[in-house]
This record gives structure tokens, C-alpha cells and sequence, in this order.
């Protein structure tokens, strides 16, 4: 029983760890995105 509450505490850790990262990702792809249109828009 303890065993398998400490497995879906690391399974638990994992998830919100692979979360995190998506998560920065995406927030990193849109940071990239808005830098590059608002470049664009200023050497216009």
C-alpha cells in the first residue's frame, strides 16, 4: 500500500514537472512570436 502511494507521488511529480515545461514553452513560443511581429512591425 505504501509503495504504491509513493509510485503515484512520483508519477504525481512527473506529470506537474512535464506540465511545467509544456507550459513555459508555450509561454516561451508566444514571447518569441510577439518579439518577432513587434520587430517586424518597427523595421516597417
Amino acid at each position: 500500500m505504501e509503495r504504491t502511494r509513493l509510485r503515484l507521488r512520483q508519477v504525481g511529480w512527473l506529470i506537474a514537472i512535464w506540465a511545467g515545461g509544456v507550459a513555459s514553452l508555450g509561454v516561451a513560443a508566444m514571447l518569441i512570436r510577439f518579439l518577432m511581429e513587434a520587430a517586424g512591425m518597427r523595421s516597417h
